[in-house]
């Protein structure tokens, strides 16, 4: 009796593990003509995407198990704030459609205006996590919602974890986004998810594409890793140039710092912008996220005239203190760096390059 009750808790188990992970928004694996064009990619390597130079997921002295387990219950001081952080809720809508600007979310989800068109980034207006319990945001930051979001030429989606990519976030936005720029891979949770596959554009690193006159977008390389469920690496991760006629944008994504900073800035000498991650890094996976003391240097690799530092204010993602990345800024700036911070919600105009 208590062999069968065990079988069936194992099954039951496993049952339930399957419904859990065939759940819509776990997206779908690449298949057919995407499949056969990763297959062809130097960037994929023994059954799965690679990063340029070696990376390990996890540095630790300690087995794998017991760092995630130091991650998840040791108690950790001011991961979140005690008190509402500062939000504008700007009427995305009545925006001046002549003006180039940006407007960041919190963490990684931005909007940006450039030369007419209009970009939205990572966008996570609901979950970043599979569960809605898990990965909570911050009090009061999340008062952006799909609604919020005008019509949309380019939604660029850098890789497809649950803090940059949201199932119920995208799907809403589905009818009014032109192009959905991504990694190769990617595009097949966007097919999964009904997105009309012509207006799906994969990349691998080092392509381009120029889906209009005068508008380019160039996928290149970061040093992180991919997956919404078990099985890792089966999509590609990126970062990424957008040309316009008066601006050149680095998208950042995530990942830690790499020789591709210094190659990325030699490619593209005249960047205006460079979007950079600053946030949920630990010594425990500090090859795969920018440690603080990398931020200044992945600036003076690209040559930026201006940054804008992301992934933080919104969730608690590691152990650091809600507040460290706002430090890290202080510190840019008290060196000379010329750092944009803006709260969130809050427009920030750029200035239109002479031609």
């Amino acid at each position: 009796m208590v062999l069968i009750i065990i079988a069936g808790s194992i099954v039951a188990i496993f049952v339930i593990a399957y419904l859990i992970l065939h759940q819509k928004k776990f997206g779908r694996f690449p298949r057919g003509e995407r499949l056969e064009r990763i297959l062809r990619s130097p960037n994929y390597q023994n059954g799965h995407f690679v990063n340029l130079q070696m990376t390990s997921t996890m540095v630790s002295n300690k087995e794998t198990m017991g760092t995630m387990i130091d991650f998840l219950f040791k108690k950790n001081r001011d991961l979140r704030p005690h008190n509402k952080i500062p939000v504008i809720k700007t009427d995305l809508h009545r925006l001046n459609s002549n003006e180039n600007l940006f407007v960041w979310f919190g963490h990684s989800s931005y909007y940006m205006q450039i030369d007419g068109k209009r970009f939205l980034v990572d966008p996570v207006f609901f979950d970043a996590s599979p569960f809605s319990f898990i990965n909570k945001s911050f009090e009061g930051v999340n008062v952006y919602k799909p609604e919020d979001i005008p019509n949309i030429d380019y939604l660029i989606i850098s890789h497809d974890h649950w803090d940059h990519l949201d199932y119920k976030t995208v799907s809403a936005l589905k009818n009014r986004v032109n192009y959905v720029i991504c990694g190769l891979g990617v595009g097949a949770h966007f097919e999964y998810w009904g997105f009309d596959k012509e207006c799906i554009v994969e990349m691998d690193w080092s392509e381009k594409r120029s889906v209009e006159d005068e508008f380019w977008i160039h996928c290149l390389p970061c040093r992180h890793f991919s997956g919404r469920g078990l099985h890792s690496n089966s999509t590609l991760w990126a970062s990424f140039i957008v040309q316009t006629p008066s601006q050149t944008i680095f998208v950042g994504g995530d990942g830690g710092y790499g020789m591709h900073f210094s190659q990325i800035g030699k490619q593209f000498p005249d960047i205006d912008l460079a979007i950079l991650e600053n946030g949920q890094y630990n010594k425990y996976w500090c090859n795969i996220h920018t440690m603080p003391e990398y931020l200044e240097q992945e600036v003076k690799d690209l040559n930026a005239k201006s940054v804008i530092t992301v992934h933080h204010s919104k969730y608690a993602l590691s152990t650091h203190p809600w507040y460290e990345p706002l430090e890290n800024e202080k510190r840019m700036i008290d060196n000379k760096v010329n750092l944009i911070v803006p709260t969130i919600g809050e427009v920030v105009l750029m200035k239109r390059k002479e031609k």
